[in-house]
């Protein structure tokens, strides 16, 4: 068995101008990375998070070609669980602008042996700083998180201290008092009947509210 020979690729004046073309494009790409480099790097809305690391999730580095840098190197912000968004200018010559909106933290949520931050809608963020006054959601059992935020939220301006929850209800901690029920949607209408109770211990049924002496 042979191997046909290969047809020699011949080279000749017709295609100079195309090679010369390619070699003058490429000086041009090469020379525009090296002539407008990305010198400024601007970071607002950040909380939570570093500029350093902001910076690194939008792919903006100092040095690298500004007229290269685009939308696709920034996609690493929206995998980031504290950015609820972000908006990414260029600014000729140099300048790229980061403004980021971080998701708001409103509980710390105690599960599988950690403690995370929670946004309101039920996004759990990791890390974070200054969040030891927010209300803390724990317990066991299937996961309830966002049952117990719907409280939190319900019961807005009353302090509360914690939610925790098992499959058979819900328990409220409040600076002086407490709620249980094993009815989320009972503990949601009733829950403004807590202010006729200052400091109490209240059950709540689907039928109203008891007590506890």
């Amino acid at each position: 068995m042979t191997t046909p020979a290969l047809e020699p690729v011949r080279v000749t004046r017709r295609h100079w101008p195309w090679i010369a073309g390619a070699v003058l494009l490429g000086a041009a790409l090469a020379a525009s990375w090296f002539a407008l480099p990305v010198r400024q790097i601007g970071v607002t809305g950040n909380v939570q998070l570093s500029p350093a690391r902001i910076k690194q999730l939008a792919g903006a580095q100092a040095g690298y070609g500004w007229l290269y840098y685009g939308g696709w190197r920034a996609g690493g912000l929206l995998a980031e669980p504290w950015i609820a968004s972000a908006v990414v200018t260029r600014r000729f010559p140099d300048s790229v602008s980061i403004a980021v909106v971080e998701r708001r933290p409103v509980a710390r949520w105690q599960a599988g042996g950690r403690v995370q931050a929670v946004a309101a809608d039920g996004a759990v963020m990791p890390g974070g700083v200054g969040l030891a006054a927010l209300p803390l959601i724990q317990g066991w059992g299937p996961d309830r998180h966002i049952e117990a935020l719907r409280v939190l939220r319900a019961l807005a301006g009353y302090n509360v201290r914690s939610v925790v929850y098992t499959p058979a209800g819900l328990q409220v901690k409040l600076p002086s008092g407490s709620l249980w029920s094993g009815d989320l949607e009972s503990l949601l209408k009733y829950a403004g009947s807590i202010s006729m109770y200052p400091n109490k211990d209240l059950t709540i049924y689907p039928w109203g509210v008891s007590v506890q002496e």
